[in-house]
């Protein structure tokens, strides 16, 4: 099942939620976050943005990077292409690992930001989005010190997603009731309670 919705949604709040419910999750940014270890990732990117993206660690400096890709033309849809295909072995990998587990988990959920823009729904079973008002998620997002128009352009518009989406939640409110929904949804494709997981 893929997990999806625009930028200050609440996606990692819901995979999070379905995560303690019982179900097997994996979140796509972390799977990035991971992959700008890998030396051969890192070589990519700094020949197409030069130097200045390494940080004072040595390690790659994810909010230096963003900058410049932003700004950069192209920049966006070449990390896209460099990215995107890894992404996938990785989901492929998990996935399989957690289906060979005894006993399996009762549900998988991969959080997929850019699902629809990328064509990547028609891997899943089942596709849920959170999503929430523009005002609430710009407030979101600048909370965190980022730009919402930069990054929220790039989207698909908030109704085209639900229009799209299997199910929906419209997370506006308090996390209780995100939290309430993940869990009938838990319930819905796994079958059983949330929390009553076997294993």
């Amino acid at each position: 099942m893929a997990l999806t919705g625009g930028i200050g949604s609440g996606k990692s709040e819901a995979l999070d939620a379905f995560a303690r419910c019982g179900a097997a999750v994996l979140s796509s940014d972390e799977v990035v976050h991971d992959l700008y270890g890998d030396p051969e990732v890192v070589d990519a990117v700094v020949r197409r943005f030069g130097p200045s993206v390494i940080g004072g660690d040595g390690r790659l400096d994810r909010r230096a990077l963003g900058a410049l890709a932003f700004a950069e033309p192209d920049g966006i849809a070449f990390l896209e292409r460099l990215l995107h295909p890894l992404v996938e072995d990785r989901r492929r990998a998990w996935a399989g690992a957690q289906r060979r587990r005894r006993p399996p988990p009762p549900l998988l959920v991969c959080e997929v930001p850019l699902l629809f823009e990328g064509g990547g729904e028609v891997r899943f079973d089942a596709v849920l989005v959170v999503s929430a008002s523009d005002a609430i998620r710009r407030s979101r997002v600048e909370a965190r010190g980022q730009r919402f128009a930069e990054r929220g352009d790039r989207q698909l518009p908030e109704e085209e997603k639900r229009a799209r989406a299997d199910r929906w939640f419209m997370n506006d409110g308090p996390l209780e009731a995100l939290a309430g929904w993940v869990a009938e949804r838990f319930r819905e494709y796994a079958g059983v309670p949330c929390g009553h997981a076997p294993g």
